[in-house]
């Protein structure tokens, strides 16, 4: 599979959308395989690592985000299960796990019902442990701001939004993944 290939089907070449498409998945590939380097005690998928963290974000261009050059019907926070659509109809059901369950540090029913989230009712929180790396080296990448990768707090500021749970995930990871 080249995820090129993939993109480049769904995202105009040479466009601003495909370049910032290209851009942070670069990044969250780059974050994801320095981490599995330095651990291969986890036995990761390599390739499935390289080629998830390049589609990840397959699904945005359905979603309504001008300022990244998205101009879908869609909200922002159904690009996870619209880019899993798109995987499943290439025929990459597991690399759409990955699309679906990145979202945040994953979202729960409960969290997509209490919240009354635009999503499928079901859980979509990473299960595999390439799924939980990639989700976590997302966390550090913006596609608003390209240059800059986010700090820890940063991080942790912008997740306490959405609840202690979530700060207490993405911790977790950081403690597996980095310490």
């Amino acid at each position: 599979m080249n995820p090129a290939n993939i993109i480049d089907k769904y995202y105009l070449s040479g466009s601003e959308i495909h370049y910032i498409l290209l851009k942070h998945s670069e990044q969250v590939k780059n974050k994801a395989l320095e981490i599995a380097a330095k651990h291969p005690e986890f036995k990761l998928d390599i390739q499935f690592v390289a080629e998830s963290a390049m589609l990840h974000d397959i699904g945005i261009f359905k979603c309504n985000a001008p300022r990244i050059h998205c101009h879908g019907s869609h909200e922002y926070i159904e690009h996870g299960y619209l880019g899993a659509e798109i995987l499943r109809i290439e025929g990459y059901p597991q690399h759409a796990l990955v699309c679906e369950r990145h979202t945040g540090v994953g979202l729960s029913l409960k969290m997509i019902e209490g919240k009354n989230l635009p999503l499928p009712h079901r859980d979509m929180l990473p299960v595999t442990l390439e799924e939980q790396l990639i989700c976590y080296s997302d966390k550090f990448f913006s596609k608003t701001q390209l240059d800059e990768p986010h700090s820890i707090d940063r991080i942790r500021k912008y997740l306490i939004r959405y609840g202690e749970a979530e700060v207490a995930k993405f911790d977790e990871w950081h403690r597996l993944f980095e310490v």
